[in-house]
């Protein structure tokens, strides 16, 4: 039998973000059952793809989600990251 899920490890590292922006990548590997490696490199594809930016906070970093960018499938164009994510974070 395949395996598939619905979401990718992208949304889900999004989804951890956006319920803690200051959420610490070892964290977000535990909950989404990824490697820590994995994490930085889904953080950095989603920051040059301009949905997420970080800033240093002492020797954290904290995150932000930037809202309005639209979903980057042409067949799921029309809903913005924030409508994503709000359905999600119910």
């Amino acid at each position: 039998m395949r395996q598939w899920t619905f979401l990718t490890n992208h949304a889900r590292v999004l989804v951890q973000i956006a319920r803690d922006p200051g959420v610490r990548v070892r964290d977000i590997a535990a909950k989404c059952m990824l490697t820590e490696r994995a994490v930085q490199r889904i953080i950095v594809d989603l920051e040059d793809a301009g949905y997420l930016s970080h800033e240093r906070r002492g020797r954290s970093n904290h995150y932000h989600v930037i809202d309005g960018k639209q979903l980057r499938h042409p067949a799921d164009s029309g809903p913005t990251i924030a409508e994503l994510l709000a359905a999600l974070l119910r």
